[in-house]
């Protein structure tokens, strides 16, 4: 059952998308088309196989957490443009209201 350029218009309608007269004659076949694929897919006989999200199986790729040393405070401020109180100064930007 082919899609009609009324239940386009209906669905553009819903959808609160303006469409033009051309344009609803120029969607309706490509919707039919859509619809018409969705149902080929589903006819495919899929019975055992489990549903999945990806085409090949996902692993973990991330390394082990593990602890490192880092940085002291005295270290990450001593490249710091400007400190304030053992804190990195910045630049005012709100005035004090």
């Amino acid at each position: 059952m082919p899609i009609t350029r009324d239940e386009v218009a209906h669905l553009a309608w819903l959808s609160r998308i303006a469409l033009s007269d051309a344009e609803l004659d120029h969607l309706a076949p490509q919707l039919d088309q859509i619809i018409t694929a969705v149902a080929q897919v589903q006819e495919v006989a899929a019975e055992g196989i489990p549903p999945t999200s990806h085409a090949t199986g996902l692993t973990n790729v991330y390394r082990d957490d593990e602890p490192t040393p880092c940085l002291t405070p005295t270290e990450a401020l001593s490249q710091a443009p400007a400190v304030e109180q053992q804190r990195f100064k910045v630049p005012r930007i709100l005035g004090e209201d």
